[in-house]
């Protein structure tokens, strides 16, 4: 699927997703669009196995402080009552720091290119800082959705 922008997201997307979804075999995973002019594509960044969503959080933040990435992570969370759950969360984090406008826009527009084709996603975060990937902000989002 193509979005607004003409951007495509890649097959290896999809599987790694899948293997989160499925196989549990990543806790989360980070994609960015490639510097490809010619053929912009959203490809994979890193998928890591084990994480803290703290960890989780501090890439976002502090690694990719100016950079925007779109991100999944498999958010486990306690309910009152009926114990431990987990939602899968799709984040769009463009941060407020990232000082090439073009670039927020391509991100902006080409969310829907991986979105759509990401079935499962409970929970969508749109992130710009700190505060809004808050593990209690997120948690809030999720507790919301059930």
């Amino acid at each position: 699927m193509s979005s607004a922008s003409g951007v495509t997201a890649s097959d290896e997307c999809m599987e790694v997703f899948q293997e989160l979804k499925l196989k549990k075999k990543y806790k989360y995973i980070l994609y960015k669009i490639n510097d490809d002019k010619d053929k912009p594509e959203i490809i994979l960044d890193r998928a890591k196995e084990s994480a803290t969503y703290e960890d989780f959080k501090n890439v976002l933040v502090n690694e990719m402080k100016e950079e925007p990435r779109y991100a999944i992570y498999d958010f486990d969370y306690e309910k009152p009552g009926e114990g431990q759950r987990n939602k899968i969360v799709f984040f769009s984090w463009v941060p407020d720091n990232t000082h090439n406008v073009k670039l927020k826009m391509l991100y902006a527009s080409s969310k829907d290119a991986i979105r759509k084709r990401l079935v499962g996603i409970a929970v969508e975060v749109q992130g710009t800082d700190a505060e809004e990937v808050d593990y209690a902000a997120v948690l809030e989002k999720v507790t919301r959705s059930n």
